[in-house]
């Protein structure tokens, strides 16, 4: 993590970023591959940071906050100050193990919605990192779910689209104030 994108795990009063919710048509939207990496891009990851710790995530998608770039950080450590975050830019998953694992997840787009989603339990990815550098990454666990849950974003799919118990689902849904229509199931 290079000291030009470094930003303290802490909320701060007013993130410099809005996060969309679930029914917002931005959600739904491909994003386009980073081109060059460069002060935009490292400012806009500082925001997309900053906005995330506010929030209390582990995982911000560009398209989360309308920008429309294969960009995503993650950090499954938090409360760790010493553990820097993951960016990764136009991350592509690249292996998945065969075996799977069900996690809950939740999403900053989907606020107090926490429900089981099947995944594979372990990936590789390739992407480039906050200084354009190409890297590769094999992920389990905690970190496997996260990295998968925000390239899902960047192809505008949600977690919510990927939950079998559909009346779970919508009772979840309808009982914090999203629509039942906002979801589009995969498979």
């Amino acid at each position: 993590m290079t000291a030009e994108v470094l930003v303290e795990k802490k909320k701060i009063a007013k993130p410099p970023l809005e996060i969309h919710h679930l029914g917002d048509r931005v959600l739904r939207q491909s994003a386009k591959r980073v081109a060059k990496v460069d002060g935009e891009i490292k400012q806009l990851i500082r925001e997309m940071l900053q906005t995330m710790y506010s929030s209390d995530g582990i995982g911000l998608a560009a398209p989360q906050v309308a920008v429309h770039k294969q960009l995503i950080v993650v950090d499954v450590q938090p409360d760790e100050a010493a553990a820097p975050p993951l960016i990764l830019i136009n991350p592509v998953i690249t292996r998945v193990s065969s075996d799977v694992s069900v996690t809950q997840e939740g999403c900053l787009s989907i606020p107090n919605v926490y429900l089981d989603v099947k995944r594979p339990a372990a990936i590789e990815v390739s992407y480039k990192d906050e200084n354009g550098r190409p890297q590769k990454l094999s992920a389990s666990g905690l970190l496997a779910c996260c990295i998968q849950h925000e390239v899902d974003h960047l192809n505008g799919v949600l977690f919510v689209d990927r939950v079998e118990n559909r009346l779970l689902l919508d009772q979840e849904l309808v009982k914090h104030g999203f629509s039942t229509r906002a979801v589009q199931p995969i498979g």
